[in-house]
């Protein structure tokens, strides 16, 4: 458990409708209070053995830490990626009522 009990995961989709779709989902389903679409952005990864490029969107969700291994699972379960990138932030400091706000609704 992270000292504010809550956390931010961190995700990467094919597009802004992936983004989307899966975020409206997490969040309808509790997993997520909110979550942050955010613009486009320019990946470069290696991937079975290439350099590989991509435009992509990011998507940044907020969460009470209990719930975030269930939140992983579930955005790796709606992606279109074989191996998405979705990594959890631990939140160690946050305003309190904000705190309050994402545990109550995540």
């Amino acid at each position: 458990m992270t000292g504010t009990g809550i956390v931010s995961v961190y995700a990467i989709f094919a597009d802004a409708e992936e983004a989307e779709r899966i975020t409206t989902a997490v969040v309808e389903e509790r997993l997520a209070a909110c979550a942050n679409i955010l613009g486009p952005c320019r990946s470069v990864y290696r991937w079975q053995g290439k350099v590989e490029r991509a435009a992509e969107t990011a998507s940044i969700f907020k969460a009470r830490a209990d719930k975030a291994e269930a939140l992983v699972a579930r955005i790796a379960e709606l992606h279109s990626y074989e191996v998405p990138a979705i990594v959890v932030w631990p939140i160690d400091k946050a305003l309190p009522a904000y705190r309050d706000w994402v545990k109550a609704e995540g």
